[in-house]
């Protein structure tokens, strides 16, 4: 079965807000996604709030819970208390735990998961125990595999960022694919599933897939957004869902 696409509407929420007015709409856009045939919805409710908002994360349960029976939310976030709070008030079907410092634009690493896995197993028992599958951010370093099993977590998802951003650099990119497959190998092999996200675009989309076929899910918000704008967002979902497989 091809990749599920969760769409990430941290973009969408960031060009919202730069005005004190409700458009472009997170939840009609996250309607028009889910309509359209993503299998999800990704949020990172940063404790700024400069993308998502914490008033976003009931609307958007009661979108999927009240018209999207099938789909999932995915809330992801550096697993401060607050962060844990929000995710035991509003039970996502994934929670995608990040070690990202709050003044980050974006997520931009993977957890070095054999120093943190004091820190992180405590965090994927309490998760795991309220009923949430657990992946984690995870660089392509296939090194790193068992440690993270070890914390007790379902997934991982591998920060594609650097693919990404080889986009004009076909040597480069088929590098760090290899990178990435080795890793996805590895973490199939320990019994874990993989996620990816970061910088994905319908242009290197079809590459990853092929090289992990069994890849579970693409968590896709900047460059799925930007394409919104000259598509539209069900005519990009549409194009997203084609490059994954579907």
């Amino acid at each position: 079965m091809p990749a599920k696409l969760s769409v990430n509407l941290n973009a969408i929420a960031m060009l919202r807000n730069r005005r004190d007015l409700p458009w472009p709409s997170v939840i009609g856009l996250g309607r028009l996604a889910l309509a359209a045939g993503a299998h999800g919805l990704t949020v990172h409710p940063r404790p700024d709030e400069r993308h998502t908002r914490h008033s976003d994360l009931p609307e958007i349960r009661a979108l999927i819970d009240d018209e999207f029976h099938k789909a999932e939310f995915n809330i992801e976030g550096y697993p401060s208390e607050e962060f844990l709070a929000l995710v035991e008030k509003h039970q996502p079907e994934q929670v995608t735990l990040v070690p990202d410092d709050p003044a980050q634009a974006t997520s931009d690493h993977g957890w070095n998961f054999a120093a943190e896995a004091a820190f992180l197993k405590p965090i994927v028992k309490r998760l795991k125990k309220g009923g949430v599958r657990v992946s984690l951010f995870s660089d392509a370093d296939p090194a790193g595999v068992r440690a993270a099993r070890d914390t007790g977590a379902d997934r991982i998802e591998l920060y594609t960022g650097p693919y990404g951003s080889y986009h004009s650099d076909s040597a480069k990119a088929e590098k760090e694919l290899e990178r990435l497959g080795k890793t996805a190998d590895a973490a199939l092999a320990a019994g874990l599933q993989v996620n990816a996200g970061h910088d994905l675009v319908v242009a290197n989309l079809p590459a990853l897939a092929k090289r992990i076929p069994a890849l579970a899910e693409v968590s896709i918000g900047h460059g799925l957004t930007a394409d919104a704008l000259e598509y539209g967002m069900a005519g990009t979902v549409k194009r997203y869902l084609k490059a994954c497989g579907w």
